[in-house]
């Protein structure tokens, strides 16, 4: 008994040992950009090793440039107008889907499920969807990334998962006193179904908090931008030509350094801020009726 309790305590002691250096290394990144962003940038660019603490004097100049350029501040707009917008059609139309396809009563119920299945592995392509956008008149407008991604498919199923995960007798009770559908899905369903559809509001929350490539295609005008298209041209094509006109400062390695950092903390800051709020109901939202066809 003696044996198996050092033994417990010795693998104990070496599973938290691995996972504690695995969690280590898994948060350097997040803090060595945050330590970046308020280094001295000339130092940076020569610093090579693990930082721990700032370069030379603590600088906030990275931050007061990104917080008063009107491309970070009208990307900022235009992400949280998409971002309340999109999530409040995406709640509504999944819901509701998900609703009619839990139905044990719906007609051709299997092939209508089917059907939508099968749109997650087959789609019509970039060139239909561009060609979609373009005849419904959406080119250079927001409506050009919040109707086309409505619904998904894989956030629709889940759903509906954890509308079948609900006891029959709850939604019959309430058909026997005379509820319609609506007031099923509003009063029955969707008050049991709360972790879920906190699941669903940071799946398709940060889908749009950190979508870029259909702003690429169908945005033309810069001050339509999202956040995260404004954050990749500077990052990766290296345009901050136009930020840095703006306060009167030419474009070198220093200034990009400047930026960079202080720009990944401002555009990731909100969501690693919500996110542990809505953690909590992650596992329970996403296997809850996993098991139930």
């Amino acid at each position: 008994m003696k044996y198996k309790n050092r033994a417990y305590t010795v693998f104990t002691f070496f599973n938290y040992l691995v996972l504690g250096f695995l969690g280590i290394a898994c948060l350097y990144p997040f803090y060595y950009v945050i330590i970046a962003s308020i280094s001295d940038p000339v130092k940076l660019i020569a610093y090579d090793g693990l930082l721990l603490t700032p370069l030379k004097n603590i600088t906030l100049a990275g931050y007061r440039l990104v917080l008063s350029n009107k491309l970070v501040l009208s990307g900022y707009k235009n992400t949280l107008i998409i971002l309340f917008i999109g999530l409040t059609i995406n709640l509504i139309l999944t819901i509701m889907g998900a609703y009619v396809l839990s139905l044990k009563d719906l007609l051709l119920r299997k092939p209508l499920t089917i059907f939508v299945i099968i749109t997650m592995y087959f789609s019509g392509g970039m060139i239909p969807s561009y060609l979609n956008v373009r005849d419904l008149g959406m080119m250079d407008s927001l409506l050009s990334l919040i109707i086309p991604e409505a619904v998904t498919t894989g956030n629709l199923i889940i759903m509906r998962s954890a509308f079948l995960a609900v006891p029959d007798s709850l939604s019959e009770a309430a058909r026997m006193d005379g509820a319609t559908h609506l007031q099923i899905l509003t009063k029955v369903m969707i008050p049991l179904a709360k972790a879920t559809i906190a699941v669903m509001v940071l799946y398709y929350g940060v889908a749009h908090w950190n979508a870029w490539f259909n702003a690429s295609i169908y945005l033309r005008s810069s001050d339509k931008y999202p956040l995260q298209l404004v954050l990749r041209n500077i990052l990766i094509e290296g345009q901050a030509n136009e930020m840095l006109a703006d306060v009167g400062m030419r474009e070198s390695p220093q200034t990009l350094q400047l930026i960079k950092y202080a720009l990944i903390v401002v555009s990731a800051a909100p969501i690693m801020c919500i996110y542990p709020f809505l953690q909590k109901f992650f596992e329970k939202g996403v296997m809850i009726g996993a098991v139930k066809g």
